[in-house]
């Protein structure tokens, strides 16, 4: 849960404790005072050590005025995506071709915050690298590292972890036997099993992690039944590798011990949910583990019996209840899985199960489930990483990593990861330098990546991927990907302001797509973009009777993120007829849904057209704050206002009038001003009404007077009746 403040803008994200904290004083005291004194501290030890769960009771405790952000590096496999990875903890957006770390620089430079950087033993050189290159440039940041080695980095404070003592690991496997409603098995006193649960503890080295797992078996045995056990694992497990550190023998005992306890079946799907890189949910975890030895009916009874042993752990999240491995019990499954000779079958039913869930979210994003699936792949993307990641380095499997890679254009697009999506998009075409005839999952791939590009305003490889994509969809008669190819080509010649050949190509895109039935949130796309090329050209009545026809049809098909670039050129028209009341909740809506989905283009968009509504309704003040604000939000999106004379005009309209209104230098004071919202304070500002904030507003009833001085036009029944010009 993010902490807030008062003006609701996130100040981190460090989750709630779920159960009590026990134990740790000293070294919680020491780790407080190290970070008082240090910008860079790392916390070492074994797995299992309680390393993660000190730090981030340490960090919650910290009050930096920018928060303290957790970054979960687990689930990064790659050293590339490490920075990605704090570029997403921290809730940031960029859509530009540049580096994630010059975004980390950029946001970083001035904010004063503590990053913990949870996991970073198997990333190492890219952690120590990336925090070098952070602390040089951010006089305001301080880094609280975890992991089981150091970073090794100039500046670095070390505070290595120890098991816990005696008396700590006796009150930790109690207190936590007592959340489980355990009494020791035979409802003995404790006093009568006191010795018993020391020598347990001691046994387990005073490791957190081997005594949960002992306090999840204290319901059906006693503590001399589990030390007896234990004593049959130490023999068992401590001599296969007599190199290893005690304490990590004794960590691997004691999940060892926990195995052994388990039934076969249990051990079975502990195995197979190791090839999960992330939380999954029940139906996954049914598809990809179930078979001849464990049908799928049966998963949720083991997948129960695992969690009540704290093997897995639950959580709710807004994807719906979730289950997660922890990082070590999850190797240890791994290595039997291995062992097994069975990984390389479950890895590929685990990329069938994510490339229909792909296929199944690109279907229901034009649909009422819109928000749905924005977080359904929101919390899915560390396993959608994963399996892209094993399409892309198997022999066979370009053509189904360009699949997913393409699939997920929604996402790249509609949910602020354009950056991420355009390099799987681009190790995935490069997989292929000879596409067999008609693949439409390589054409595909080739015309997101130019939708990518074009938004980032790197015009030139998006062209290049557009012309790839054109000519095979013809030499292979694929009339769906010409249909994509002369859409994108048509949005790029909008974007660079050659109007009238934008004009062309999407009114023969829009064509095409009623010749094949092609109906989806770029078909609706395709018309806004008309709609656009229309009222750069003056022609207000054709842009409202465009928009407010996909506004219909979006309403109809409950979608609703291409419902908010409709509205935003009915706003724009509203504005451009003098009223800027009808304008100003057009937009409100907008920019909510915007924000929403994370679309930054569409946000800074509405918020650039919000600043000369609010100066036609008289505040040239705070006209220009806003300016200010889209003028800081721009960087992470592409080249402002992509370069367009067209998109640019009503941003220098509105900084002339201001400027005339206040002067240069109360101009610049107030765009200053702006520049220094952070974008959730920018969006919160913006939909603010003179006296009060705006309410979200319903769709507008047909009939109601439009931007073009008219009656707006109600939507036909049947829209695909409208000569091609129409979505449908």
């Amino acid at each position: 849960m993010r902490d807030h403040r008062r003006d609701g803008v996130p100040r981190g994200n460090l989750p709630l404790e779920l159960d009590s904290f026990v134990g740790r004083g000293a070294q919680l005291a020491e780790l407080a005072r190290t970070l008082d004194s240090a910008r860079l501290v790392t916390v070492t030890g074994t797995g299992g050590v309680g390393k993660s769960r000190l730090a981030a009771r340490a960090a919650a405790r910290r009050s930096p005025r920018d928060g303290v952000w957790r970054v979960q590096l687990a689930p990064v496999r790659d050293e590339e995506f490490v920075d990605y990875a704090v570029v997403e903890a921290l809730g940031l957006t960029d859509h530009t071709t540049r580096l994630p770390r010059e975004t980390l620089f950029a946001h970083l430079a001035e904010r004063e915050l503590l990053l913990l950087l949870d996991g970073v033993e198997h990333l190492v050189d890219a952690c120590a690298a990336l925090v070098t290159d952070l602390l040089g440039r951010a006089p305001g940041l301080s880094v609280l590292a975890v992991g089981r080695r150091p970073l090794e980095v100039p500046g670095e404070r070390r505070i290595p972890l120890p098991p816990l003592g005696p008396e700590e690991a006796v009150e930790l496997l109690t207190v936590r036997a007592g959340q489980r409603n355990v009494t020791y098995g035979y409802d003995a006193d404790l006093d009568e099993d006191h010795g018993e649960v020391r020598e347990l503890c001691r046994r387990l080295d005073g490791i957190p992690l081997a005594i949960e797992l002992a306090a999840g078996r204290l319901g059906a045995l006693s503590p001399a039944q589990v030390l007896q056990r234990l004593d049959d694992r130490f023999r068992l497990l401590t001599g296969g590798d007599r190199a290893a550190l005690p304490r990590h023998r004794t960590l691997r005992t004691a999940i060892g011990w926990s195995h052994e306890l388990c039934t076969a079946r249990e051990r079975l799907l502990w195995a197979r949910l190791s090839v999960f890189a992330g939380p999954f949910d029940l139906e996954a975890a049914e598809y990809v583990c179930s078979g001849e030895e464990l049908p799928a009916d049966d998963v949720l009874d083991v997948l129960s019996a695992l969690l009540d042993q704290s093997v897995l752990a639950r959580e709710e999240t807004s994807a719906g209840v979730r289950y997660r491995m922890l990082d070590t019990v999850r190797a240890y499954g791994a290595d039997w899985l291995a062992a097994a000779g069975d990984a390389h079958r479950l890895r590929r039913r685990h990329r069938d199960w994510y490339v229909g869930l792909a296929t199944w979210c690109e279907l229901e994003w034009f649909s009422p489930r819109q928000g749905e699936v924005a977080a359904r792949v929101d919390a899915e993307l560390p396993n959608l990483r994963s399996a892209l990641e094993h399409c892309l380095s198997e022999p066979d499997g370009a053509h189904l990593g360009q699949y997913l890679a393409g699939s997920l254009w929604f996402h790249w697009v509609g949910c602020d990861r354009l950056s991420e999506g355009r390099r799987w998009l681009e190790q995935a075409v490069r997989l292929d330098a000879e596409p067999t005839a008609g693949d439409q999952s390589r054409l595909k791939a080739l015309w997101v990546l130019a939708h990518v590009a074009i938004l980032q305003g790197d015009t030139v490889p998006a062209l290049a991927a557009l012309q790839e994509c054109r000519e095979e969809a013809e030499r292979s008669a694929n009339p769906t990907a010409v249909a994509y190819a002369e859409h994108r080509t048509g949005c790029l010649a909008l974007v660079t302001d050659d109007v009238r050949r934008a004009e062309r190509l999407l009114r023969s895109a829009l064509r095409r797509y009623r010749d094949i039935g092609e109906l989806n949130s770029n078909v609706l796309m395709c018309q806004v973009e008309l709609a656009m090329t229309r009222a750069f050209q003056g022609d207000l009545r054709e842009a409202v009777r465009l928009s407010a026809d996909v506004r219909q049809v979006c309403e109809d098909h409950g979608e609703r993120w291409a419902r908010g670039y409709a509205l935003y050129v009915l706003a724009y028209a509203a504005w451009s007829d003098g009223d800027p009341v009808l304008a100003r909740a057009l937009l409100a809506d907008c920019l909510g849904g915007a924000h929403r989905f994370r679309d930054q283009l569409g946000s800074v968009l509405a918020v650039e057209l919000l600043a000369l509504v609010t100066l036609a309704e008289g505040d040239a003040t705070e006209a220009a704050v806003l300016q200010g604000a889209a003028g800081r939000m721009w960087p992470s999106v592409g080249l402002p206002l992509f370069g367009s004379a067209h998109y640019n005009a009503p941003h220098e309209l509105c900084e002339a009038a201001a400027r005339e209104q206040l002067g240069d230098e109360r101009y610049e004071d107030c765009v200053r001003h702006g520049a220094r919202l952070g974008r959730r304070e920018a969006v919160s500002r913006a939909l603010r009404r003179p006296g009060g904030a705006v309410p979200l507003p319903g769709p507008r009833p047909a009939g109601r007077r439009s931007a073009a001085g008219s009656q707006t036009p109600k939507p036909a029944a049947s829209p695909t009746h409208r000569g091609g010009e129409t979505a449908g």
